[in-house]
């Protein structure tokens, strides 16, 4: 149903933008073709009461996280959360009736990511940079060490869903075989050599050149690393947990692997005061590792992506069109 107040005039699609999300409000308002009354509310009111006037009767809440004991919190038609993750919502919290949705947009960047990785490890182009010496051009021009290619190396994929996918379309443009490992997933555009279920995980990882692991189930422990070239590469921009730490830990300080690239950690600050360590093991003294602070995702192009795909479900929702990306939150 499209928003038309009393007297049948289209009224302004009232959107709650809660914490983080408040600073994106440009990117919402230049995409967006329906008219928008916005509230900014701080990050507090995502669990407090005291914000509830205002957020009740919005058309659409955007937030990161809600929580508010189940039937107490205030009434709105959507729940939009800015990015994939829904771990900061707790879904009994929403009004009967509420939809729910999130959106990705972040799979590219996460590819290209992916891809970079692997050229590093087999171009070691930063170790090339850090080495060159102009007062040492013949000695470091005659001692050359040669550097490696994706061209036929193989890339194992652990999940084939969008992240993975885009993954494998750049990573086959670098002529690599794919391998990748999904109990659901099908290959309609035949991106893959192999697609197997977890039944084909053995053979999968024995292969690798290059394992990604893109899917948030699953475990690698040290009966699968066992499994896999002491020369392989692990790529880890899903979830931490995934990997049992001190497992690759060994593996890769023993050389039982070849090294890992790591985006995703066991452990992540609460908030900016917290000094926890992302892991229990210091894989960044490890010649073999490469470490990012959870940014493979994080560009400057990503937010805008989103942001557009947010303000198409404001102005489908007020033309009573479908939205995207919503969630079956109670099945």
């Amino acid at each position: 149903m499209t928003a038309f107040n009393g007297d049948g005039i289209m009224s302004a699609m009232k959107i709650s933008m809660i914490g983080e999300a408040c600073k994106h409000k440009e990117e919402l308002i230049k995409q967006c073709a329906a008219e928008l009354e916005i509230r900014e509310l701080p990050a507090e009111a995502a669990y407090s009461a005291e914000y509830d006037p205002q957020i009740a009767g919005s058309d659409v809440v955007i937030t990161l996280k809600y929580r508010r004991p189940a039937g107490e919190g205030p009434d709105f038609r959507v729940l939009q959360v800015p990015g994939a993750g829904l771990d900061g919502i707790e879904t009994n919290s929403l009004p009967a009736g509420a939809l729910l949705c999130n959106v990705y947009e972040h799979q590219i960047p996460i590819a290209e990511y992916v891809m970079t990785a692997m050229l590093e490890c087999e171009l070691r182009f930063s170790e090339m940079r850090r080495r060159f010496d102009p007062r040492r051009w013949a000695s470091l021009y005659y001692s050359r060490v040669p550097h490696g290619e994706l061209y036929t190396k193989t890339l194992a994929l652990i999940g084939f869903g969008g992240i993975a996918r885009e993954i494998a379309k750049r990573a086959r443009a670098f002529g690599m075989r794919i391998t990748a490992v999904d109990k659901y997933a099908k290959d309609p555009d035949g991106l893959a050599d192999l697609l197997t279920d977890n039944g084909g995980m053995d053979r999968v990882l024995k292969e690798a050149d290059y394992l990604v692991l893109a899917e948030t189930e699953g475990m690698i422990n040290a009966e699968r690393l066992a499994v896999m070239k002491d020369s392989a590469v692990l790529i880890n921009v899903s979830r931490g947990p995934l990997i049992v730490e001190a497992d690759l830990y060994e593996a890769l300080k023993e050389k039982r692997l070849g090294g890992a690239v790591l985006d995703v950690w066991w452990r992540y600050p609460r908030n900016r005061d917290d000094e926890t360590s992302p892991a229990d093991f210091p894989f960044e003294s490890l010649d073999n590792v490469i470490c990012t602070p959870h940014s493979s995702a994080w560009t400057r192009e990503l937010m805008w992506r989103r942001y557009g795909v947010i303000a198409k479900n404001i102005e489908n929702l007020s033309a009573g069109r479908p939205l995207r990306n919503s969630i079956d939150y109670k099945g």
